[in-house]
């Protein structure tokens, strides 16, 4: 040990630092979730200090690799160990070869890439990237999500996350998710729009829109002159079973937004991705929209590799299929043990939905889950909402730890809120 170096301080110790330094909300949740520490990670498995083992269904759609993926965690303490963080002033080449890496797995028609830490920053970068072509007027969708930062947050439409923080960005337009109508009369009442959408809204409880949907908003974009940005930064990757989330849509997007599973799990990366007509303005001027990180030499090293073994691990074909079964267990477990507390399990690939009656069961089956050492996230936008995201490497052992957790947190919550006859 060094001298810089030190043990940690004791658990209590770490709790009261938590809730002293970082969030006296966050302390609690964590005491309430069980009081455990995480401490390590591999694969679908989460380690904490008192050698409990989890299996992770969580991470907020992060973990399309799982934890510690070798591949890339080579690939960033290699990094590491010769140039983590660039001057700015010379060309880098570990980010010229990720976003070529990156270019290659995308929609045709998309070709520029601009690399930052996280998915607001990149809707941060749309959002900008439209006003420099002209498109200041904003219309995102109810319940959407695309991060809390300033210029993210006015098109995250809802008003528990904003209403502290008034007055955002001004002509910002919200409509029904999935209504073509309401979209085309927004466009119609105004001038040229930015629009931003997902392809399956995750925090919103893992909505999918009617088929052609993204379709009938790229015509929309042709006939009123709109500027379309369509946020993958869950959806993307492999996480609904194919590449991309609107794959099955004929539509090429001004603006495509990367994240999450780009970090391979192990360094926050993320990116807007858009066609060379779209990023013009800052081809032009290289320094219009910048940041000190941007592009991390450390950071596209992950990026760069977490494609690579995306593809070296068929991940996009395994969350198909598993996603299919994962989806079958948690249905079938609810049919069996509380049909009348489950509303609808959905999803596709390796993001599944499991909807309750209410929001107070859906606590409650958090709260189960972790008792049976099963982690999923609730949704933002709709706390009836629980979302499984397992990582595509996920094993069958771990796949049946699932199933127990589920078996066993229905029958508890079958038992604590019977049927009424």
């Amino acid at each position: 040990m060094t001298s810089t170096q030190s043990a940690l301080p004791s658990e209590r110790e770490l709790l009261d630092a938590f809730r002293t330094h970082l969030s006296r909300g966050r302390a609690s949740l964590g005491e309430m979730f069980g009081g455990f520490w995480e401490t390590a990670s591999s694969g679908a498995s989460v380690h904490t200090s008192d050698g409990q083992r989890f299996v992770n269904c969580a991470g907020y759609g992060v973990f399309i690799l799982g934890g510690t993926h070798p591949h890339v965690t080579e690939a960033v303490a290699t990094q590491v160990r010769t140039n983590p963080v660039a001057t700015r002033l010379l060309l880098e080449p570990v980010s010229a070869a990720a976003a070529k890496t990156l270019v290659d797995v995308c929609p045709p028609g998309l070709t520029k890439v601009h690399f930052v830490g996280s998915g607001t920053e990149a809707t941060e970068t749309a959002i900008k990237m439209a006003r420099a072509n002209g498109r200041r007027r904003l219309i995102t969708t109810v319940n959407g999500y695309h991060g809390k930062t300033l210029g993210a947050l006015s098109v995250t439409a809802r008003e528990i996350y904003q209403n502290s923080f008034t007055p955002l960005l001004p002509d910002v337009t919200a409509v029904p998710f999935g209504d073509v109508e309401a979209m085309e009369a927004a466009l119609r009442d105004g001038p040229p729009a930015c629009i931003i959408v997902e392809p399956v809204q995750g925090e919103g409880g893992v909505v999918f829109p009617p088929e052609g949907y993204l379709t009938a908003l790229g015509e929309l974009r042709t006939r009123y002159g709109a500027f379309l940005v369509v946020d993958e930064i869950l959806t993307g990757l492999g996480r609904l079973g194919r590449w991309w989330g609107h794959g099955t849509e004929t539509v090429t997007p001004d603006v495509m937004l990367v994240g999450k599973g780009l970090s391979g799990g192990v360094v926050p990366v993320a990116a807007a991705v858009a066609t060379a007509e779209a990023y013009a303005p800052f081809d032009k001027d290289p320094f219009l929209h910048t940041s000190t990180f941007s592009a991390a030499p450390i950071a596209v090293a992950a990026a760069k590799a977490a494609i690579e073994a995306i593809v070296m691990e068929d991940a996009v074909a395994k969350a198909a299929k598993i996603g299919a079964e994962l989806k079958r267990r948690v249905s079938d477990s609810a049919g069996r043990h509380c049909p009348h507390l489950v509303t609808e399990v959905r999803g596709e690939g390796l993001l599944v939905g499991v909807e309750m009656a209410d929001p107070g069961l859906a606590g409650e089956l958090v709260l189960e889950l972790i008792d049976g050492r099963v982690l999923v996230n609730h949704s933002m936008n709709n706390s009836r909402v629980l979302r499984l995201t397992p990582p595509a490497t996920i094993s069958a052992d771990d796949l049946d730890q699932v199933t127990t957790g589920f078996d066993s947190a229905f029958s508890v919550l079958a038992g604590r809120f019977p049927a009424s006859r």
